[in-house]
């Protein structure tokens, strides 16, 4: 049968919230088959090319389980609260009808190591400091002053989520194999990012914006 899919235009890693409006029917019909499960789950992959509305589109293989944690009906849609569980590798898609499923296979956790303290302060300092920089140009997702988890494990994958990255680089951080990977990663990619906030946008290129401070709504 599968594991239910929603490939979105962003990258939800674990620890992190995900928040998202469901219209289409294809995934109203997942989200019902989800709720009559006891521990309804569904798996979050980033859109590689196409959009996150009609289908045919290309998705990456690596994504992370997203645990359903509230529904709220409204009008014409659903507003669903998640937050991002265990990574995992894509084995093979099925057929996407009703909606997207595929078979998984689930990444190791990663792993805390008290000695990783100096390099996760860090991290979360840098990421801060830059969130901060970028929020003066608009368009952050997140604010500095964010409140994250107290647990370090949870802590360094927020820290890594709220990083003003694009989807490539946070690919590149979902992809790490060793918490100090992560965090290390994090830096450079953060300051490395740096640099580049408030430079104009080339000419033909459209930029998108999202008011809404969490990640991964489907508009």
């Amino acid at each position: 049968m599968g594991t239910a899919m929603f490939p979105l235009g962003a990258v939800l890693f674990p620890h992190t919230p995900l928040a998202l409006r469901i219209f289409e029917e294809r995934y109203l019909v997942m989200l019902g088959r989800l709720l009559d499960e006891t521990d309804p789950s569904f798996g979050v992959v980033l859109i590689e090319r196409g959009t996150e509305t009609g289908g045919g589109d290309q998705r990456f293989a690596l994504g992370t389980m997203a645990q359903l944690s509230q529904v709220v009906p409204l009008a014409d849609q659903m507003q669903v609260l998640a937050h991002g569980t265990q990574r995992f590798e894509i084995v093979e898609w099925l057929d996407d009808a009703p909606y997207p499923r595929a078979d998984l296979r689930a990444l190791p956790d990663l792993e805390w190591n008290d000695a990783l303290s100096p390099l996760l302060d860090e991290a979360e300092r840098i990421v801060r400091r830059v969130l901060g920089k970028a929020q003066q140009f608009g368009g952050t997702r997140w604010d500095p002053e964010v409140e994250l988890a107290e647990e370090p494990l949870p802590r360094a994958w927020q820290v890594a989520a709220i990083a003003p990255l694009g989807e490539l680089d946070q690919m590149e951080l979902l992809r790490s194999k060793t918490l100090g990977g992560l965090l290390r990663a994090t830096i450079d990619l953060t300051l490395a990012a740096e640099p580049l906030l408030g430079d104009p946008v080339p000419d033909g290129v459209i930029v998108v914006t999202d008011d809404d401070p969490t990640p991964g709504d489907e508009d």
